[in-house]
């Protein structure tokens, strides 16, 4: 509703001695050009081959490719990671992490299988003891499954996927109305409430941006913990399959 002062966050990051910035959204040319000039390393979320294309060919570093599964906006195209992440791995040159619904050590396996380098975690990351969040909301992620998600603002062709709560239902029904329009919802849907949810536990607040991952989600642990688990499954889940080949 307000644009952010993206030339000032971009001169903050650069002062901060950051060397990995990670962008989305529209042409980000001029992100990529102004950390570039000063030596950072870009990573540019896509939804689509054709999108990390043109982020490769505007200078990006690792193209993020972000599958239908994923928590927040998939683009519009409803490609699931399965598909999106080899078509892409075969178009780019750059190297590539795998986004949306990565939640285990099957999931590193299978994105590494499908061409990409690495995976990115995000809602699983929510449910872990360090998360800045309350703990209403890391229960929340472990109560839910695969099919406790909205999808919303598809008329605005601004596709999101978000938890499934009392707001989000909201936002659902006010859009399905053929005159809707985003001020309708835009009390609702505010970053303000959702930071308000974040922190108070209230899960009527506002938003919780939240994947199919969710699914895959059973408990809280440390990251720590989180990350020994999921290269020791990956570990024994590759030297399963090279068994499989002998």
């Amino acid at each position: 509703m307000t644009p952010p002062p993206y030339a000032e966050y971009r001169r903050a990051i650069i002062e901060s001695g950051v060397r990995i910035v990670e962008t989305a959204g529209s042409n980000p040319k001029e992100h990529i050009d102004d950390f570039k000039a000063h030596g950072l390393k870009v990573i540019h979320k896509c939804t689509s081959a054709r999108h990390a294309l043109s982020a490769e060919r505007m200078g990006a570093d690792v193209i993020s490719i972000d599958g239908f599964e994923c928590a927040g906006h998939p683009g519009e195209d409803d490609l699931s990671g399965l598909v999106l992440i080899p078509v892409t791995a075969d178009k780019v040159k750059i190297p590539i992490i795998a986004s949306g619904g990565f939640a285990d050590g099957r999931g590193l396996v299978a994105a590494l299988a499908l061409g990409a380098q690495g995976i990115n975690m995000g809602t699983r990351f929510c449910a872990t003891r360090e998360a800045p969040i309350h703990d209403r909301v890391k229960e929340f992620l472990v109560k839910n499954d695969e099919r406790s998600t909205n999808v919303i603002f598809r008329k605005l062709r601004n596709t999101a996927r978000v938890g499934k709560n009392s707001v989000s239902d909201q936002v659902v029904e006010i859009l399905a109305r053929p005159d809707a329009k985003f001020e309708d919802v835009a009390h609702l849907v505010r970053g303000s409430k959702g930071r308000e949810l974040l922190e108070s536990g209230d899960l009527d607040k506002g938003l919780v941006w939240a994947g199919q991952s969710q699914g895959l989600v059973h408990d809280i642990p440390s990251v720590a913990e989180l990350i020994d688990r999921l290269i020791g499954e990956a570990t024994a889940l590759m030297g399963r399959l090279e068994g499989m080949m002998h």
